[in-house]
């Protein structure tokens, strides 16, 4: 059976580089960001949310079960220089958040990764006031309703119903939820 990492690798082997950009729960909504802080992005993948909120003055902790994902994401970190901002971790995220996932942050991003038992400890290492942002999947207007990997109709809305909902959208296959922590 393929391990996780060696899928992950072999599809981010052959990924174009995309420019940095916010994350996309976050589109629109940029200057609810401040200016310093911290950030925790799950699933980094190559590191264009990452890159993005680095080059904004916040500091980043990176997580990616794919040593290529991360070595990529360096590069583009280096190539805007700002790589000494951003932590870049290997993790197999079925093993839970790694001990550089621990403390309080600014913002939480987690982009096209799912795991709905990552979603308490994603809502608890939110410092207050801190933003939420994840895009996942989802079987809404999605021919294949019984992906393993999509979430189910107002799945994030219920996972984080603590949180103050600045944002949610479900469509075209894609769940999108931008909340605060009170």
């Amino acid at each position: 059976m393929e391990s996780d990492r060696d899928r992950w690798d072999r599809r981010w082997d052959a990924a174009e580089h995309a420019p940095p950009s916010p994350p996309e729960a976050l589109t629109g909504h940029e200057d609810l960001l401040h200016e310093t802080g911290w950030v925790l992005d799950v699933a980094c993948g190559l590191g264009g949310a990452a890159v993005w909120c680095a080059m904004r003055g916040l500091d980043v902790v990176a997580l990616d079960v794919s040593p290529i994902a991360l070595e990529r994401a360096a590069a583009l970190a280096d190539a805007h220089q700002v790589g000494h901002r951003i932590d870049l971790v290997r993790v197999d995220l079925d093993e839970g958040l790694p001990p550089e996932a621990d403390g309080a942050f600014d913002l939480v991003v987690c982009n096209r990764f799912r795991d709905p038992a990552l979603y308490g400890p994603l809502a608890e290492r939110l410092a207050p006031g801190g933003l939420l942002a994840l895009t996942v999947l989802s079987v809404v207007d999605r021919e294949d309703r019984t992906s393993p990997h999509a979430a189910a109709a107002g799945e994030l809305l219920d996972a984080f119903g603590d949180l103050e909902v600045l944002r949610h959208d479900e469509g075209d296959g894609v769940a999108s939820l931008l909340a605060r922590r009170r």
